[in-house]
C-alpha cells in the first residue's frame, strides 16, 4: 500500500508526538465535563437502560483521527516517477588490431593465445556501450575484418570468427596492421580515436615500417595502446605441419619487440602493456577501459504525484461525521 511513497516534509511527523498528550488530557478532563445528579433512590429508573453514553468517545476518536490525518497530509506523502535520458558528449572510436599469425596458437595462455584474447576482447566490447568499434587482423599482411560500427553484435560475431586459417601469409607485419587501423580511423569525426594493437612477435613482414605507421597515427591524432602477448622464456607453439594437416607443436622462444611497441605507444600518447598470462591480459583490457572513458551526460525527469489530498478529504469527512453525530445522536449528552 505504501510502496514507493516518499514524504516531502517528514519533519511535520513530529506533530504526531502531541497526540498521546491530547488523548491523556481528554481522559483526564472527561470526568469533569459530564454533569452529575445526586438522588436518594434510583428505583424509578429500574428497567430503563441505554448504552448510548458509552459510545460518546467515538466523537473524540473521529477528532483525533482527523488531526492525525492532517499531520500526515502536512508531511506531503507523494510518489515519484523517475525517467532518465542519456546523452553522449564525447564518443570514442576504437579499432582493435589483432595479430593472427600461427604463433598466436601457442599454448602458454589457455587454451591458446588467440582464443584467450578473443574471450577478453569480447568482454571489453560489451563494456563499450557508447562507442564504435572496428577490427583489423594482420599476419604477413593485414585487412579490415569489421569497419568501425556501433553494432556490437556484428563486432562480436566477427571477433568469434577470427582464426588462423592460412588465408593471409604467415608472419608478423606490425607496421601494416597499425597502418590499416589508422586508415580505418583517419576520417572519423569522433573526438577521441584509439587503436589497441596486440602482437606476440617481432615485425618481420610487410612493406610499411612500424615507425612510419606510428607517424601516421600521430598525424591523425590517434592514440595507440600496444600489448605484447606471451609468457617469458619458451612456449609450446606450432613448429610445423603434420601430414594430416594438423600443427606439430614444440617449445619455441618467446620473442616480442617490446622496445618497438613501447616506442609506438610513447609516440602516439598511449601506453605499452605486457601480458604473460590470461589474467594479466584481462587486467590490461580493464585498465584500458578505465583510461578511455566516454563522457555520458544523464538527464533525470521527476514526476511527482501528491497523495495528501485524499488524507485531507478523509479528515474533513471524519470532522463532518463528528459534527453530525454531535448534533443528532449525542445531542442530549453534550
Amino acid at each position: 500500500m505504501f510502496e514507493g511513497i516518499e514524504l516531502a516534509n517528514p519533519e511535520y511527523l513530529w506533530g504526531l508526538t502531541l497526540l498521546p498528550l491530547v488523548i491523556f488530557w481528554y481522559i483526564y478532563k472527561r470526568k469533569y465535563q459530564q454533569a452529575r445528579l445526586t438522588i436518594s433512590s434510583v428505583k424509578g429508573f429500574e428497567g430503563v437502560s441505554s448504552n448510548l453514553a458509552r459510545f460518546q468517545s467515538v466523537l473524540f476518536i473521529f477528532r483525533i483521527s482527523a488531526l492525525a490525518l492532517v499531520v500526515l497530509a502536512l508531511a506531503r506523502p507523494q510518489t515519484v516517477d523517475i525517467s532518465s535520458r542519456t546523452k553522449t558528449n564525447k564518443g570514442i572510436d576504437i579499432v582493435m588490431a589483432i595479430d593472427v599469425s600461427s604463433s598466436m596458437l601457442a599454448q602458454d595462455l589457455k587454451p591458446n593465445r588467440l582464443n584467450a584474447l578473443k574471450e577478453v576482447a569480447s568482454d571489453f566490447i560489451d563494456d563499450r556501450q557508447n562507442d564504435r568499434i572496428g577490427l583489423v587482423v594482420y599476419a604477413g599482411e593485414s585487412y579490415t575484418k569489421t569497419p568501425i560500427t556501433s553494432d556490437k553484435r556484428i563486432v562480436k560475431n566477427a571477433l568469434r570468427s577470427i582464426r588462423y586459417d592460412g588465408v593471409i601469409n604467415d608472419g608478423t607485419a606490425i607496421g601494416m596492421g597499425l597502418a590499416t587501423a589508422v586508415n580505418r580511423l583517419k576520417d572519423s569525426r569522433a573526438q577521441s580515436k584509439v587503436i589497441i594493437l596486440l602482437t606476440d612477435g617481432v615485425n618481420n613482414s610487410g612493406f610499411i615500417e612500424p615507425k612510419i605507421a606510428a607517424e601516421l597515427a600521430v598525424e591523425f591524432k590517434i592514440k595507440t595502446y600496444t600489448i605484447g602477448l606471451g609468457s617469458n622464456g619458451t612456449a609450446k607453439a606450432p613448429v610445423g605441419v603434420l601430414p594430416n594437416g594438423k600443427f606439430q607443436y614444440g617449445l619455441t622462444k618467446v620473442e616480442i619487440d617490446e622496445e618497438l611497441l613501447q616506442s609506438i605507444a610513447d609516440d602516439t600518447g598511449g601506453l605499452y602493456f605486457r601480458a604473460t598470462d590470461s589474467k594479466k591480459l584481462k587486467d590490461i583490457y580493464d585498465e584500458i577501459n578505465k583510461l578511455e572513458k566516454t563522457e555520458v551526460e544523464e538527464f533525470k525527469y521527476y514526476n511527482y504525484e501528491e497523495k495528501y489530498r485524499s488524507l485531507i478529504l478523509i479528515a474533513m469527512g471524519l470532522l463532518f461525521m463528528e459534527w453530525v453525530m454531535k448534533n443528532t445522536i449525542f445531542r442530549s449528552f453534550i
